[in-house]
């Protein structure tokens, strides 16, 4: 139970849902860093999170191809333009948080509200497949659905109030977690040929 005093300290969302009407994959992280570690006003905005330098290696072939050149931010409108080209729903699985300590690490994140997935499925009727991106997020989806939980890489069927649902769990893409870059991006270019947002494994 939360004392007055801890409900003061929590933080809500900062972000509406990104939800395209084409999406075919929701991918949810746990909740943003403070706004003070923002490189953009969008998704995975901490300048040393590399989810779009994940996407970059493999769309294009080019890690640095959503940054901005001689700055230390991402382009938030080729960011945009990209997820809607493909296909790509986006949000985090807690909507309010308590931060134990003064960092952007989800071991030290309070979930206060989870998500309300189901909700945000409803509302994406190509969508196919949810992808967890961190291990909190992943635990949030299986205590929320009562499912099996994924191995690194690997997906299980889940019942949403969308109809059935493939659960993906993806490496973290946040550099604490112990991976390359390169081997990061090769267990998310495999779901995505799983899922058809890519036609080869170039």
């Amino acid at each position: 139970m939360h004392t007055a005093t801890e409900r003061m300290n929590t933080e809500k969302h900062p972000l509406e849902p990104f939800l395209p009407e084409n999406a075919k994959i929701l991918m949810l992280g746990s909740f943003p860093p403070k706004r003070e570690r923002w490189s953009m006003d969008f998704f995975y905005p901490n300048w040393i999170n590399d989810m779009w330098r994940i996407m970059g290696t493999i769309f294009y072939g080019d890690k640095g191809y959503f940054e901005v050149k001689g700055e230390k931010c991402f382009n938030k409108e080729a960011v945009v333009e990209f997820c809607l080209e493909k296909g790509f729903a986006l949000y985090d699985t807690a909507s309010e948080v308590n931060r134990l300590k003064d960092n952007a690490s989800d071991k030290f994140l309070e979930v206060v509200t989870p998500t309300d997935i189901d909700s945000l499925l409803v509302k994406l009727p190509s969508c196919g497949a949810l992808v967890t991106t961190g291990q909190k997020a992943t635990d949030i989806i299986v205590s929320t659905f009562g499912c099996e939980e994924p191995k690194v890489g690997a997906s299980v069927v889940i019942s949403t109030a969308a109809g059935d649902i493939r659960f993906w769990r993806m490496p973290s893409s946040s550099r604490a977690y112990p991976l390359s870059l390169e081997k990061k991006a090769a267990f998310y270019r495999a779901m995505f040929l799983c899922e058809g947002l890519l036609l080869d494994d170039k």
